[in-house]
């Protein structure tokens, strides 16, 4: 018999897919799917864990903010305010994760303690970005700095998680990453740079991802948690 968690990560998988599709044919639909989609992986990811504590409230907390930022994200052609509001509630939702990675505990070394120099290759992708996206930020030069920083952060702080944590916990949690400064990216280039086809299914598949893989790190991580300080 399927688990109720299964049964609702596939929900919210299908929900996914009819969003990305809603958003290249039917985009008036999206005011119904994309709202769902938070909150069933929200739904999903409590069912797996089945507690709360430090970890998983933290994971949730971001889940939260990622989902106000999609509602608002939906509204910004009405206003230039919804937008900033939603980098907001975005930029909230990576300082959870950057949070959590900062709080697991281990008695194993991370694999870059002994390799930190790797880490300059993150360093060197956000200031490619910002030279990238600068000449048409505008008045958000500021702002996307400080979100192309934070998203750095939180995505060296996920590979600092590899061989830290259990290894598919620690997998999980470096590919939710990375498909989420991929998503950022891709959303960032379309808004401030140039559109380009396909877009909206890019950034929407990318960011379903991530947020799918960093739960399912989280839910590894905490069935592993005698690694972890208790949670």
């Amino acid at each position: 018999m399927i688990k109720k968690h299964t049964a609702v990560y596939l929900i919210f998988g299908m929900v996914a897919i009819l969003d990305i599709l809603n958003g290249q044919f039917f985009p008036d639909f999206r005011y119904f799917t994309k709202p769902l989609l938070m909150p069933l992986l929200m739904l999903a990811y409590y069912l797996e864990v089945r507690r709360l504590g430090i970890f998983s409230g933290i994971l949730l907390i971001g889940l939260f903010f990622s989902w106000a930022g999609d509602i608002l994200l939906m509204f910004e052609s009405f206003n230039g305010f919804f937008f900033i509001g939603g980098l907001l509630s975005f930029l909230t939702a990576h300082l959870m994760y950057i949070s959590y990675f900062s709080k697991t505990r281990s008695v194993n070394e991370p694999y870059l303690k002994s390799r930190p120099v790797m880490l300059l290759a993150i360093v060197a992708y956000v200031i490619e970005l910002m030279y990238i996206l600068w000449p048409y930020l505008g008045e958000m030069k500021v702002p996307v700095l400080i979100y192309g920083s934070v998203i750095g952060i939180m995505l060296a702080l996920a590979l600092w998680q590899i061989g830290k944590l259990d290894k598919k916990a620690a997998i999980l949690f470096t590919a939710g990453a990375a498909f989420f400064v991929l998503s950022d990216s891709l959303l960032a280039i379309n808004k401030f740079r140039s559109s380009f086809a396909y877009a909206g299914a890019a950034i929407m598949f990318t960011y379903c991802l991530a947020q799918y893989l960093l739960a399912r790190g989280s839910a590894r991580h905490l069935e592993n948690s005698t690694t972890t300080v208790n949670d």
